[in-house]
């Protein structure tokens, strides 16, 4: 009978930190790939376009994640849009600074659903709904790729 390998154990029970990143703001999640679930985290403001790498630190440090998930958009065909450089840079800039592996997943509208949801299920107002909709489009990126493995 073979012995189930502890690494991956600990793999798949470990924490994965989820991230929707915009230029002024970045919604954050966490899941874990044993249960399949992700729950939004916050809303982290960025500094003059630059993201907040203090608050950033402390949800690496209180989750201790063993991976990172970014959303990246790219128009219909495959192709970057504006701020797809910047995902790239960001996706970079985190395996950089905390040398864990960032994987990448296709946000496609996560932004839009997450509105969609919180305006018509939860019937936010617009100022709630500009503080936790990148939180729940972070969910659902995170959600997404949880479920792909």
């Amino acid at each position: 009978m073979l012995k189930p390998d502890p690494v991956l154990a600990n793999l798949k029970s470990a924490t994965y930190l989820g991230f929707d990143f915009g230029n002024k703001k970045i919604g954050t999640a966490t899941g874990q790939l044993e249960t399949k679930t992700a729950s939004p985290l916050a809303t982290i403001r960025s500094i003059q376009q630059v993201p907040n790498w203090q608050k950033i630190s402390a949800l690496i440090a209180e989750w201790q994640p063993v991976g990172l998930v970014v959303g990246v958009s790219r128009q219909a065909d495959g192709r970057d849009n504006l701020i797809t450089p910047r995902m790239l840079k960001f996706c970079r800039q985190l395996q950089g600074r905390y040398q864990l592996p960032v994987f990448q997943v296709d946000e496609a509208l996560s932004t839009f659903e997450a509105k969609q949801m919180l305006f018509d299920e939860v019937q936010l107002s617009a100022g709630k709904l500009w503080e936790v909709q990148d939180q729940l489009a972070a969910q659902l990126i995170l959600q997404s790729w949880l479920n792909q493995q």
